[in-house]
């Protein structure tokens, strides 16, 4: 539980009191209490107005505001103000401003701008959160600590390139070393004194988002970036703890976010938490997986939905309205993968810049005469029906798939073989084939526990950091099922490859030779067709983007290829290791394939569907106290029915029991609990 004051699951969001004067603001604490909101977010971007130079503070008005929630029954997630510098700042000390890949300093502007390895910025956020936590530490409103917001981006500044440098000695400890990982032989790159060393930017390196000439040193940045922006955060989370070490602290995340390495985050969070955006397309399977990452950051700990908007976004091309009941069912989405908490972005609509026209539970019309207000309001009072009977509730999977945030940088910015080449929407393959059986998968890292499971899937495992094969090779030889793709084993964990053939240190497991990689284009494909049947695969499927042309050393071959000169080649293995096996897909196949390999893989591996559903209605379990509960969402805007097998129970928030054949409404929410 996060705070046991507050038993339930959170309801409420981001609120913007300096945006607004007293008569609105008491106004919208009447309608809080109408929609059953309990916790405001406040102080995200109100650095300005508490700090008007070096040494002045300006906190009453932040207490006056703080005291009317807590007394209006609103509780409170502090944050430390310091995602968004003060314009005097960054006036007199322009060390603060970032300097862009193209080698432009910025100026005062946006949000994102502060250098993290500014001296005037860590020294200002410190003293702020530090002055923060002394002043509200007992506080009885505040629940949770939010430092900072969305940290993200990048900076190429001279004060990053000096402490790149000191990261690389702390890291490498001698430069003949930093040459040997970099390879920096190729193009007469060597280095003999640290200073030569700078970042690789679109004025060195670089020329572009996704491609660079030296991959060493660009992985090594960006793993740089990444660690520069977290010392800042525990710059912050230290001064909130020297004063509340009991404190709840976090910084809301973004799901699949590129920049920043969540997993080694994670270990400095006290709870993780992050900010949901799908698109009106995104597909319902991709977001329950960034609900599985983020709960897959701490082993499985229920975590914080942070932000999410009522309706509307304002940012994308496209900013349709969440349909009627869509709201309400991703919420639940994000409650049945492992959410403790609901809470939006914002709880009043801005009237100025530019989120005034993203979504908020109060509308600019200013009055709770609205579907969007109605509708969070019947969220609020189930919510309040549901109390704490979900919370801390875990997410038992017997699948993982494994992943990494060096190995999605180092193949991104990997020259070849294929600029198509995404390893997010790889991993989105193979987990939306689990997701249409109602299979529940963990997001693990390579560090993971992987004995608790009964399958893992790795796809586009590109890099093999050390020890890593060792670890499949256990957890296979013990009896597990690993599966991996195309393009897996290529490299160690300083992107240089693994000579000796693919999948370098993969091979003994997976029982091929990898001779050479085809790179089709996006109008090729080949064919993959079975020797014979596996489960329900039979016959021939489609497939494209690589083809790897291999050879078995002892692995069973299922399938091979149907065209062009590597037809009759291995396309789909398996190997027998230990107690366990290893797949190997060699190609990209089409979705059907997926759906047929990893079923078949599921029921061989005795790992059950949580339900009998058509298409687009989702399952998940939660369990807690000996109890489970068996969550079930239609995604479908038409009423939907599926069948519970043994299952059977009390569905809690209408009270009716529910067994045997069982109609749900478009985009409706069950929650069982199971007897």
């Amino acid at each position: 539980m996060i705070s046991g004051k507050l038993p339930k699951v959170f309801y409420g969001g981001d609120y913007n009191p300096e945006q607004w004067d007293d008569t609105t603001h008491q106004e919208d604490l009447r309608m809080f209490q109408l929609a059953g909101i309990d916790i405001a977010t406040v102080n995200v971007f109100s650095w300005a107005k508490i700090q008007s130079d070096e040494i002045t503070y300006h906190f009453e008005w932040l207490d006056q505001f703080i005291d009317s929630l807590h007394e209006s029954g609103v509780f409170v997630c502090l944050a430390t103000s310091t995602a968004a510098h003060p314009a005097w700042m960054a006036t007199r000390y322009p060390d603060i401003l970032r300097v862009d890949a193209d080698g432009r300093k910025r100026k005062f502007g946006g949000r994102h701008n502060s250098c993290p390895n500014s001296p005037t910025y860590r020294k200002y956020a410190e003293s702020m959160a530090d002055r923060l936590a002394e002043r509200y530490k007992n506080h009885p409103a505040i629940l949770v600590w939010h430092v900072s917001n969305e940290y993200g981006g990048d900076c190429y500044c001279d004060n990053c390139a000096a402490a790149f440098r000191v990261w690389l000695k702390q890291k490498y400890g001698t430069l003949e070393e930093v040459n040997r990982v970099w390879n920096t032989s190729f193009w007469g790159h060597t280095f003999y004194d640290w200073n030569e060393i700078v970042p690789p930017n679109n004025l060195s390196e670089h020329w572009g988002e996704n491609h660079s000439t030296f991959q060493g040193i660009s992985l090594d940045y960006a793993r740089f970036n990444s660690d520069s922006m977290l010392e800042c955060y525990l710059l912050e989370y230290n001064a909130i703890k020297k004063h509340i070490p009991e404190a709840v602290i976090t910084t809301n995340l973004m799901g699949f976010f590129k920049q920043l390495d969540y997993f080694k985050w994670a270990k400095h969070m006290d709870i993780v938490s992050w900010d949901s955006y799908p698109r009106a397309n995104t597909p319902p399977s991709y977001t329950a997986m960034a609900h599985d990452l983020m709960r897959g950051l701490k082993d499985g700990q229920p975590f914080m939905l942070m932000e999410q908007t009522p309706s509307q976004q304002n940012w994308q091309a496209y900013n349709s309205l969440k349909r009627p009941g869509v709201m309400r069912l991703w919420s639940y989405q994000a409650v049945a993968h492992g959410a403790d908490t609901v809470m939006f972005f914002q709880l009043r609509r801005s009237i100025g810049a530019c989120e005034k026209f993203h979504g908020a539970v109060i509308e600019h019309v200013g009055h709770e005469n609205t579907r969007v207000f109605r509708e969070v309001a019947q969220l609020g009072s189930e919510l309040g029906t549901l109390g704490n009977t979900l919370l801390d509730a875990t997410v038992s999977a017997k699948v993982a798939i494994l992943f990494d945030w060096d190995n999605w940088w180092a193949l991104e910015k990997s020259s070849g073989p294929s600029v198509a080449l995404n390893y997010v929407d790889q991993v989105h393959k193979y987990y939306a084939a689990l997701f249409r059986r109602n299979v529940q998968v963990d997001l693990i890292s390579v560090e993971s526990d992987f004995q608790k499971y009964d399958l893992i899937i790795a796809p586009v495992l590109y890099m093999v950091k050390p020890g890593t094969a060792e670890k499949l090779e256990q957890f296979t030889e013990h009896g597990g099922t690993f599966v991996t793709t195309f393009f897996s084993g290529i490299v160690n964990e300083n992107d240089l490859v693994t000579t000796g053939g693919y999948p370098g240190k993969l091979r003994k497991l997976l029982g091929v030779w990898i001779e050479e990689i085809d790179a089709l284009l996006p109008e090729s494909r080949n064919r993959i067709v079975l020797k014979e049947q596996v489960g329900a695969l039979q016959g021939e499927y489609e497939c494209g983007l690589l083809c790897d042309l291999l050879h078995s050393e002892g692995a069973e071959v299922l399938a091979e290829y149907g065209d062009d000169f590597y037809q009759g080649m291995p396309v789909l293995t398996r190997n027998r290791f230990g107690q366990g096996e290893a797949w190997y897909v060699a190609s990209d196949p089409e979705e059907a394939f997926l759906d047929g390999l990893l079923g078949y893989i599921c029921e061989e591996k005795g790992i059950p569907s949580l339900l009998r559903a058509p298409a687009g209605v989702e399952a998940s379990v939660r369990s807690k106290d000996g109890k489970s509960y068996l969550c079930i969402l239609n995604h479908n805007a038409q009423k939907q029915n599926y069948h519970l097998d043994e299952q059977k129970g009390h569905e809690l928030l209408s009270g009716e029991f529910l067994e045997g054949d069982v109609t749900i409404e478009g985009y409706g929410f069950h929650v069982l609990e199971l007897s």
